[in-house]
């Protein structure tokens, strides 16, 4: 194993505070991050932690990720953001937690606007305007 390859241990621990973001842990992934695990660590994909928490519908977890530094508008390798994911699956309380936290409604492509409006989400599309 060369020393940019990372360790079995390594690629557990990755997939089990991944595993916490989707599922919405965000007691126990707050103080992973807390201990030293980066907030905004990413996948294969370049999905971070937020990106994960934010499309599975978990606002008390994207809360708890910007609360410790998450960038809100860091892009995944497709381009597009955790603001466009969780409008692209409907999550009012997620887009409220990430355009309080910084996120930017034109990021990504599509952005989070274009998404909202290629559903004709109004609601979504509301909350987005500043």
């Amino acid at each position: 194993m060369s020393a940019e390859e990372p360790s079995p241990e390594m690629l557990d621990l990755g997939a089990r505070v991944f595993g916490m973001a989707r599922s919405g842990q965000a007691e126990t992934l707050g103080a992973y991050v807390d201990a030293g695990i980066p907030v905004d660590l990413t996948n294969d994909k370049g999905d971070t932690l937020l990106m994960l928490a934010a499309y599975h519908g978990h606002p008390a977890t994207v809360r708890a990720l910007l609360e410790r530094g998450a960038d809100p508008n860091r892009l995944n390798d497709r381009g597009q953001s955790p603001l466009a994911g969780a409008v692209f699956k409907n999550e009012p309380e997620v887009v409220k937690a990430l355009v309080a936290g910084g996120a930017d409604p034109a990021g990504g492509t599509p952005s989070a606007v274009d998404t909202a409006k290629m559903f004709g989400n109004t609601e979504l599309l509301t909350l987005l305007r500043p």
